[in-house]
């Protein structure tokens, strides 16, 4: 099965969810117009890293986010992977990707399960507890945030529950953009896996933004990579290389796990 993926390497209003939600849109609509089959929005697009005000400004449930996004994906007839929003939960504020699809059907909410302590997210959100899987058109991904790549056997646990794709949303630093591709093109050849990043560009008063967002096939080559200005990435994908690579080199039938 072949696809179009669109990456919406976006700026992001610092602490303005009404301003960002009317960015969206044009990316979403640029996507569809570019015969993407699905859209990819950057982490806490709704706020950007408004860490302080949190409280004020999370979206209660993450419900104006999924009904704006599924409004979008039944308007435009894509799926989106909605990036991820500042979630205010019972229990505090999460930092929550929303995956729709194309028939405006929320299928996934993943919180971000590693907290970044170099950007104070310990002190204002809360960690997830569940896994990033779901599934579009018969296809099982995995939507995993940012400083989660980090962590190789959260990345591996995601693919050995059966993700073809891994999708990636990001808020990553330009300072650090060369540790960005190296994890990515790692996590796609160790895992067989396409590996799909949408990075913001960028700044907010601490921090500048590097986008390179990629879209990497299972061998580890860069289908296309942006560059640090605002644009949408997009290339397509074959689901069938996944299964062809892993027949090449059987990594997953010679794993010893009883030894790891």
């Amino acid at each position: 099965m072949i696809q179009k993926i669109g990456l919406a390497q976006m700026d992001i209003a610092y602490g303005r969810p009404e301003e960002n939600k009317g960015k969206v849109e044009h990316w979403v609509k640029k996507a569809k117009d570019d015969g993407c089959h699905t859209v990819v929005l950057p982490e806490l697009w709704t706020t950007g890293y408004d860490l302080t005000r949190m409280d004020e400004i999370a979206d209660e449930e993450a419900k104006d986010s999924s009904s704006y996004l599924t409004s979008l994906s039944k308007k435009y007839s894509i799926h989106i992977i909605g990036g991820s929003v500042a979630n205010k939960t019972k229990e505090g504020v999460k930092n929550t990707l929303l995956a729709v699809d194309s028939n405006g059907q929320l299928v996934k909410q993943y919180s971000k399960l590693h907290l970044f302590k170099l950007m104070d997210e310990h002190l204002y959100l809360l960690p997830g507890h569940e896994d990033g899987m779901f599934t579009l058109d018969d296809t099982k991904m995995a939507g995993l945030i940012c400083y989660d790549i980090r962590f190789p056997e959260w990345f591996r646990k995601h693919v050995l529950l059966g993700a073809k794709v891994v999708y990636v949303v990001a808020e990553w630093p330009r300072a650090r953009i060369d540790h960005w591709q190296t994890l990515l093109r790692a996590r796609a050849i160790e895992n067989q896996c396409f590996v799909i990043a949408c990075n913001r560009v960028g700044n907010d008063p601490d921090n500048e933004f590097g986008g390179c967002s990629l879209i990497i096939d299972p061998w580890g080559k860069i289908l296309a990579q942006g560059t640090h200005t605002e644009q949408l990435v997009s290339a397509a994908i074959d689901l069938q290389e996944v299964e062809e690579v892993r027949r090449k080199i059987p990594i997953f039938q010679d794993r010893r796990p009883d030894f790891y």
